[in-house]
């Protein structure tokens, strides 16, 4: 995957509490075909995005055009919370999103981002708001993300220090999932089997 070291991108304001993946992504659309030529992106938010009629809500958020290319989203508590569903994931992705900030996440929300290569950001909430705040006031503004030293910077210059646990933060830095990093072990393993074999052949 992608690693995340830092990110200079639009960010767009979603002041939506609780939101699961189900608005994320509704479940009818994950029996589509996910491919590299067909990805989840049509279907983010959609009962959000379109009307019955598959028209452009245009007060949502994604749908006015200085947010269209935003790759920050910046939420409020709880995002992701809800079924399990990578779906989700994939679809903030496919759409274009590297990263979300949020006062907080839905836990398996948060790893499978993680493990897709997005960086979930984790502020207070009165620092959630006060970004959205900034965003509103200034449309298609930048936000700055600086996973090594743990910053986000905001569109006034300030900057507010997150946290993420050592080995996530590793792993989005070398751009590694759960099965790559443990194939970086793998001449070890490997002497392991061997040694293992030769000292038990009766059990083969």
């Amino acid at each position: 995957m992608t690693p995340f070291t830092r990110l200079t991108a639009v960010a767009a304001p979603l002041d939506i509490a609780n939101l699961d993946t189900d608005k994320l992504i509704p479940a009818r659309f994950l029996r589509k075909l996910r491919s590299a030529d067909a990805g989840y992106d049509p279907w983010l938010f959609y009962d959000m995005r379109f009307d019955g009629e598959g028209r452009e809500r245009p007060e949502f958020i994604l749908n006015q055009p200085q947010y269209r290319n935003a790759q920050i989203l910046v939420a409020d508590l709880n995002f992701g919370c809800g079924s399990s569903r990578e779906g989700a994931v994939y679809a903030l992705m496919d759409y274009g999103f590297r990263a979300v900030i949020a006062a907080s996440f839905g836990d398996i929300h948060y790893a499978n981002e993680i493990q897709n290569g997005m960086l979930p950001v984790t502020l207070p909430q009165q620092t959630c708001k006060a970004l959205r705040d900034q965003l509103r006031a200034r449309p298609g503004a930048e936000l700055s993300i600086d996973l090594e030293s743990q910053i986000v910077t905001d569109t006034l210059s300030k900057t507010h220090r997150f946290d993420i646990d050592a080995v996530y933060k590793e792993r989005l830095l070398r751009g590694l999932d759960e099965v790559a990093m443990v194939l970086q072990h793998l001449p070890e393993i490997e002497a392991f089997e061997k040694r293992h074999h030769e000292a038990h052949r009766w059990l083969t």
